[in-house]
């Protein structure tokens, strides 16, 4: 699948600093320690509708990551995927009259327009879940012989599901306890009521072919993927085990990463499947949850038709902590308008205060947890002193523009 277009990356001078991050599995900030190369799979969209702040935010965080990490000298490794089969998907495109593959394609097209206008750096392999379906058949296929899967006693409808504790460690990635686990599985995709389970916690790991649904014959019979497995067979096959982080929301953390968790480690015998489990928080709008139900998702596309600048967008999803539940409404894209304004303004001055600390103290704040807060009030102060005419450093403007650039994916 084709991932959409990057842009240069401005080297920054000085010192950079090695990116410390909070770990879901260990419940604190740790430092990443990657090789030469950093991994990273962040789990991508179900091309079902358009992108909206949720998802941006999400990404963004994890742009900042890669930024860090290029900071640091690292060749990046990201592989992102897209669930361009699932019920969500089918059940839009029926309710919409619409061709399923269309649609994904549709709205997958809007997704890289959106991620290029804000200046997200693509993955490395951009991968969806049809493309992938040969090796999730064999990967499915080694957890049935391995005696980690099992089919349900159907023989309408022989699914085959994933023994939840194959591997004894089901649970480390969210540590949450059975009955949270069993509520957040209900309500997010899981059946914890599907007739022959051997405990409702199993999930999903290839659907028998049901009239009227998509299908691919194979090994398995005919049929097509769970949601969970995807993301394992495809972070495995294009990154292996132990890879540095595995990212998205905060609603991802159970049970979707759980069982890509889970999976990937019964398939191999190894543990972790990754060194990092980092995830970002909601966004809101006007202090109520954003969601589909109450039909108060904030599209990005929409904000760029009503010509919006991108990086005000930016800067107002980033005036939060990535990891801080937080709402957006008309204050914070005016808050954006007005900083990139100051921030523009700041840079194309002839002069400015020095720029030698306030990358220093840029990089402080984003290795630290990408505190993006700390980092944002720390430009503010330099656009505040240049503005003033408090500085004579003629270099100054033009090295910050290149750090923000680099450092915080803003372009002035």
């Amino acid at each position: 699948m084709q991932t959409w277009q990057s842009h240069p990356v401005p080297r920054v001078a000085g010192t950079p600093r090695p990116l410390r991050l909070f770990d879901t599995a260990a419940g604190e900030i740790r430092p990443t320690a990657p090789g030469p190369t950093a991994t990273m799979y962040v789990c991508g969209i179900t091309p079902y509708d358009a992108t909206h702040l949720g998802h941006a935010a999400t990404y963004l965080a994890f742009d900042l990551v890669h930024r860090q990490w290029l900071d640091n000298g690292h060749d990046v490794h990201y592989v992102q995927n897209v669930t361009d089969i699932d019920d969500p998907l089918l059940e839009r495109a029926a309710r919409d009259q619409d061709d399923w593959v269309v649609l994904g394609m549709r709205e997958t097209a809007l997704f890289r327009e959106d991620m290029t206008a804000l200046r997200v750096l693509p993955p490395r392999e951009y991968v969806g879940a049809v493309e992938s379906i040969p090796e999730i058949v064999e990967a499915v296929a080694k957890l049935l012989a391995g005696g980690a899967a099992y089919r349900v006693d159907d023989p309408e409808f022989p699914d085959v599901y994933f023994d939840h504790d194959a591997t004894g460690r089901f649970g480390s990635e969210s540590n949450y306890d059975e009955p949270t686990m069993n509520r957040y599985f209900a309500e997010r995709g899981g059946d914890p009521d599907r007739p022959g389970k051997r405990h409702p916690l199993d999930a999903l790991l290839w659907r028998a072919a049901r009239p009227g649904e998509p299908s691919w014959d194979s090994e398995l019979g005919p049929g097509r993927p769970g949601w969970h497995v995807e993301c394992s067979v495809i972070a495995l096959n294009h990154l292996g085990m132990a890879l540095d982080v595995q990212g998205g929301g905060s609603d991802l953390i159970f049970p979707h990463h759980e069982y890509s968790a889970a999976h990937a480690e019964a398939l191999t015998g190894q543990h972790p499947f990754a060194r990092h489990y980092t995830h970002a928080a909601m966004i809101a709008l006007d202090g109520e949850k954003m969601s589909k139900s109450r039909g108060n998702l904030v599209f990005v596309s929409r904000l760029r038709a009503d010509k919006v600048d991108p990086m005000a967008i930016r800067l107002g999803l980033l005036s939060g902590h990535y990891r801080t539940d937080r709402s957006w409404d008309q204050g914070v894209l005016d808050a954006g308008l007005a900083r990139v304004a100051r921030w523009r303004a700041a840079v194309n001055a002839a002069a400015g205060a020095d720029a030698e600390p306030l990358i220093a103290r840029l990089r402080d704040h984003l290795a630290d947890d990408l505190d993006t807060p700390r980092a944002i009030a720390a430009v503010d102060a330099w656009a505040e002193q240049t503005l003033a005419g408090n500085g004579r450093d003629e270099a100054a403007p033009a090295a910050v523009r290149a750090a923000l650039d680099a450092l915080l994916g803003v372009a002035l």
